[in-house]
């Protein structure tokens, strides 16, 4: 398959948000109750609410991504397996997303899955989160999907978010403004997910509509875009699972340090970059 990318698209439209990925146990208790990662990242535990359903995950944020982890359980439906995965791409002006959903038919999608979402502070008052497009309704293990924050969100003064460059910002970083800012990490720059080939085949159409340079290789597939990759690599669903995230930091470390944590391994430096992976499951 040889590289491309949505004709005359000069930049992604769609950029890296977050990834998600369902943990053991151990890996999953290991990352709420480290010292360490809460220095690094200001890792925290956060539930969240919609109209309908609850979930709690573990949060890394960056100044424009972020990273949410799961333990068994912790997500309502087939999202609570382990091995389960996503990657949230989002769009950095409001109307970008309809671009985005307009290009999914010429590419293999006839039907895209529009989506609302909507979020509940606590309060019991239910405001717009964001638009999202899926490239069908059913998975194995993973989805990728693209997003745009709703500008109602942003006007809602419990989002903490921060303020518009310009009438249509609804960019990542102005959704990330109102959160504590992370000691070390800066953001994350490429994700590394085993998928099954169907999951694999589905993700492929929003990648490339969303402007990403997707090359096939030997066992899979990899997508670079904003300055981030995407590394699928296509296995059974026993095997599926997050296998690794790098991340860029803030400032260079002089010496690298690795963590144990669970059963996996944050490599922290030497230089301005670090590397947590995820063993195969169990």
């Amino acid at each position: 398959m040889p590289e491309s990318r949505a004709a005359g698209e000069d930049r992604p439209l769609l950029q890296l948000n977050h990834c998600y990925g369902v943990l053991d146990a151990v890996t999953a208790d290991a990352v709420e109750a480290s010292e360490y990662l809460r220095t690094f990242a200001g890792c925290h535990l956060r539930t969240t609410t919609d109209d309908s359903r609850t979930w709690t995950g573990r949060y890394l944020m960056g100044r424009a991504t972020y990273l949410e982890l799961f333990k068994v359980g912790d997500v309502p439906g087939q999202e609570a397996a382990l091995g389960s995965a996503g990657v949230g791409l989002s769009v950095e002006r409001a109307g970008e997303l309809r671009t985005v959903v307009d290009r999914l038919p010429a590419l293999g999608v006839p039907t895209p899955v529009e989506h609302r979402q909507p979020r509940d502070f606590g309060d019991g008052v239910v405001v717009p989160w964001f638009r999202a497009v899926y490239t069908g309704q059913t998975y194995d293990a993973f989805r990728a999907w693209g997003m745009e924050y709703e500008q109602s969100y942003f006007a809602d003064s419990r989002s903490k978010s921060g303020p518009a460059a310009d009438a249509g910002d609804v960019s990542r970083a102005r959704y990330l403004d109102g959160y504590p800012r992370p000691q070390h990490l800066r953001d994350l720059t490429a994700v590394r997910v085993a998928v099954t080939a169907n999951d694999l085949a589905d993700s492929v159409p929003l990648l490339r509509a969303g402007g990403y340079t997707v090359r096939e290789r030997p066992g899979g597939v990899d997508a670079e875009g904003d300055g981030t990759v995407l590394r699928f690599d296509a296995v059974p669903r026993a095997a599926a699972g997050l296998r690794q995230v790098d991340m860029a930091l803030l400032a260079p470390m002089s010496r690298a340090h690795s963590e144990k944590i669970g059963n996996s391994t944050l490599t922290v430096g030497p230089g301005p970059r670090a590397v947590w992976t995820f063993p195969p499951n169990a």
